[in-house]
């Protein structure tokens, strides 16, 4: 016999799915940023996935992980100019 619920990767795929569905529903500038939630969703799937039970969980997870660094390489980025000034 198959299994019979959902695995927690078929979930996020499943969250990662509507939520690109709903990025077309947002403004048109704005509908990039949402593309871009969609896919960081499923960036950490399978690190996530043993874990976390929850799908959408796992989705959130995934996204902030990829927020985070994104905000590391802002700060990289932000500082190496001052460094150069100095030198």
């Amino acid at each position: 016999m198959g299994r019979s619920f959902e695995s927690v990767r078929m979930g996020v795929k499943d969250v990662s799915s509507r939520w690109l569905k709903a990025s077309r529903a947002l403004r048109k500038d704005d509908q990039i940023h949402g593309q871009m939630v969609a896919q960081m969703a499923r960036k950490h799937s399978s690190e996530a996935f043993y874990a976390l039970d929850d799908p959408l969980e796992a989705a959130v997870f995934s996204v902030l992980v990829e927020m985070r660094k994104e905000l590391e390489r802002m700060k990289v980025v932000s500082i190496k100019p001052e460094r150069m000034k100095e030198e």
